[in-house]
C-alpha cells in the first residue's frame, strides 16, 4: 500500500487576485459548512503565498476561519496533522484561526 502525500506542490499555475477571489464562490456539498468548504478547497489548490491572499479576501467577506468540517474539526486542526501543512497553518494562525 502506498501513502498519498499530504499536499502536492502546485507548479506553473498563475493565481492572480481575480482567480483567488473566484475560490470564494461556490456551495458546499450537503453536510459541510460553506466556509469550511471554501477554505479547504483553497488550501488544496493553492501555494501558501496564494492562500495568504485568499485568507485575507475570505476575512474581508466576514467568513469564519473556525468553521468546522464534517468531522467537527477546523481546517487549522486538520492542517496541523499534515506533515507539509505548516506554512498554511501559519497563515491561518496569523489571521486569527484557532485549532
Amino acid at each position: 500500500m502506498s501513502l498519498k502525500k499530504d499536499k502536492q506542490k502546485v507548479l506553473g499555475e498563475v493565481f492572480d487576485d481575480e482567480r483567488i477571489a473566484g475560490f470564494l464562490v461556490g456551495e458546499a456539498p450537503d453536510g459541510m459548512a460553506r466556509d469550511y468548504f471554501l477554505l479547504e478547497r483553497a488550501y488544496r489548490s493553492m501555494t501558501a503565498e496564494s492562500f495568504t491572499t485568499f485568507v485575507r479576501l475570505f476575512l474581508e467577506q466576514n467568513l469564519d476561519l473556525d468553521s468546522p468540517g464534517p468531522d467537527g474539526k477546523t481546517l487549522l486542526a486538520r492542517i496541523e496533522e499534515h506533515r507539509q501543512g505548516s506554512d498554511y497553518a501559519e497563515v491561518l494562525k496569523n489571521a486569527g484561526a484557532r485549532s
